[in-house]
């Protein structure tokens, strides 16, 4: 105890050493006066000094704290405005996301409704289904399970819509591939190449023009569902409109041949030639026919045929009647299958009357008795087929 009192009273001699008395002398113009600046007085001038001192940096401190305060909170918020700005980043993504989603499944749904109005018109394409496009269509069944749940419900909507979507076009697929594996076996049995025919009309050949289904040939951007779709319409299409076009029905009510396609003696010269039809005798003015559907091209006369009428039935098939006595029909007009075009007669290089028949493909003669005795399954096919591409002609879905 006694040191540190010791140590106070040593502090304060120091202090007090510091501060003494003063005198002060100042002359002015020969007047002599008299300053004295006291120790107390100096004491206290260096105590305001002191606390002014002592304020001032307080101040300065409060300020430099402050500013090191205010720094650190404008760190905080920019930091949460570019969170915040990040978050709406990824919000404006998510959104475009979900636009570019929903335009996308808009135009695939567009595309399933337009295949499914220009191939089977107000029908449905699928048995037992209703059309993609009817009132009173129901979704099939739709396993959820496979839609992840963390999705946002917009996202799951659509995705939702995307699922059902890939299940109709799958079921669509099935159901054109079958009837195009149908129209393929018939065809060949007819003694024609299904796929050469697919080819030539994929190229722009062998026959009239295959109207344009949509987004053709870009259907794959749509996803490889909708390409392999596309691409079986387009088989189902080609085929099932050769059957249509093949001539099956009797040019003539006449039970027998008088001459069959391909060698035969010329009846005139007697040397080898070649027969590109069948002839059918009968009386003169009996009823010619048109063995298909098609359009008239031809209405005249023909070296060696004589009189002549040509029918296009489409598909690059065309049938050719010969020998006539008179015509019942004229060039543009469409004709059914068994509706009267001309009589029979014997016209031109022939021996006796008679229906000479033709069949060509591409230009082509082939023999018309494949197709005249085609049997029970090929017409069974081709009714399917023509019922179908007759009532897209007609503009209504043909009742299967």
């Amino acid at each position: 105890m006694s040191s540190l009192s010791t140590g106070l009273r040593q502090w304060r001699e120091r202090v007090s050493a510091l501060f003494q008395d003063h005198e002060i002398f100042v002359r002015t113009h020969g007047h002599v006066r008299f300053l004295r600046v006291s120790a107390v007085w100096q004491k206290r001038v260096a105590l305001i000094a002191g606390l002014v001192l002592l304020a001032w940096a307080g101040a300065t401190l409060a300020v430099l704290v402050n500013q090191l305060l205010s720094s650190g909170e404008r760190a905080e918020v920019a930091q949460k405005q570019a969170a915040a700005a990040a978050a709406e980043a990824r919000i404006a993504k998510y959104r475009d996301r979900v636009a570019e989603t929903a335009a996308d499944l808009e135009e695939r749904q567009n595309q399933l409704d337009e295949w499914q109005k220009s191939y089977f018109g107000d029908e449905p394409a699928i048995p037992g289904e209703a059309a993609a496009t009817g009132a009173e269509a129901k979704p099939a069944p739709l396993k959820t399970s496979a839609i992840d749940p963390n999705l946002p419900p917009e996202a799951q909507a659509l995705a939702r819509i995307e699922a059902r979507q890939e299940a109709f076009s799958a079921r669509l697929l099935a159901a054109v591939s079958a009837r195009a594996a149908k129209a393929e076996s018939a065809v060949a049995k007819l003694g024609l190449d299904p796929a050469s025919l697919v080819r030539s009309a994929a190229a722009g050949r062998g026959g009239p023009f295959i109207p344009y289904r949509g987004r053709l040939g870009r259907a794959g951007e749509l996803g490889k569902g909708f390409a392999a779709l596309e691409g079986a319409l387009f088989r189902m299409e080609v085929l099932e409109r050769t059957l249509v076009a093949i001539p099956s029905g009797q040019p003539a009510n006449v039970l027998m041949l008088s001459s069959s396609y391909g060698y035969r003696s010329d009846p005139f010269t007697g040397a080898g030639a070649m027969h590109s039809g069948l002839d059918f005798p009968g009386p003169i003015g009996s009823p010619i026919l048109a063995a298909a559907p098609g359009k008239v091209v031809f209405v005249g006369q023909k070296s060696g045929y004589g009189n002549v009428v040509e029918v296009d039935h489409g598909q690059g098939i065309l049938t050719r009647y010969a020998h006539l006595s008179g015509f019942t029909t004229r060039v543009g007009s469409a004709v059914a299958a068994g509706q009267q075009i001309a009589k029979m007669g014997s016209t031109g290089r022939s021996t006796g009357s008679h229906l000479h028949f033709e069949v060509r493909l591409n230009g082509a003669a082939v023999n018309p008795r494949r197709f005249l005795e085609a049997k029970a399954d090929v017409l069974e096919v081709k009714a399917d087929a023509r019922q179908r591409v007759g009532a897209l002609a007609a503009g209504t879905g043909g009742a299967r």
